[in-house]
């Protein structure tokens, strides 16, 4: 089964995955994208219900090949729910010059604390902390080195010009947003 998901935008090429892979027993499916966005999201979904993914690059589009079932690992239902930190601005509070101080200051401590959450994802303005110019790349590379996912919404990335600009991290989606928010043991906004 071929789904071709070219020129299509987010979330379209995770959601024509999900039905194929909701009428397959076990198999092989191979997705079809044209952009690197397109391509992660639909891997991270992938492996996320437990498929072995191969991706091959090609002329102008990437070639996802995914198994299902046979070959495909089991992923735990009891799996172990943790914080998600959904950040939506460049800065904490009302002013701006401050906010930028408290944004770095919060994601230092965040990087020395004992506690740190699975994921980090950022949305809206909060875009401009994962890429070029962010005055906390250094410290956003560190917390993934630690173990912390960071991924920030495509769509923003595009809004404000930045999708070639990101600097850490990987390009989500508004559907693997919502997973990830809804499988969390808890979501703080920042």
């Amino acid at each position: 089964m071929v789904v071709d998901a070219r020129g299509l935008s987010c979330p379209q090429p995770v959601l024509m995955t999900r039905d194929a892979l909701q009428n397959l027993k076990e198999g092989v499916i191979e997705v079809l994208v044209d952009n690197v966005a397109s391509k992660e999201n639909v891997r991270r979904f992938a492996e996320k219900m437990g498929c072995t993914v191969e991706v091959k690059e090609e002329e102008g589009f990437y070639r996802l090949r995914i198994v299902k079932g046979y070959t495909c690992e089991v992923v735990s239902s009891q799996e172990e729910k943790s914080k998600v930190l959904l950040i939506t601005s460049d800065s904490m509070g009302e002013e701006k010059e401050l906010g930028k101080l408290l944004m770095r200051a919060f994601l230092s401590t965040l990087k020395e604390s004992f506690k740190r959450p699975k994921k980090m994802i950022f949305v809206n303005r909060g875009v401009f902390l994962t890429t070029s110019g962010s005055p906390v790349i250094d410290v956003l590379k560190d917390l993934e080195k630690m173990g912390v996912e960071v991924l920030s919404c495509g769509t923003c990335l595009d809004y404000f010009g930045l999708k070639d600009e990101l600097k850490v991290g990987s390009i989500t989606n508004m559907y693997d947003t919502v997973e990830n928010l809804l499988d969390a043991e808890g979501v703080i906004r920042i």
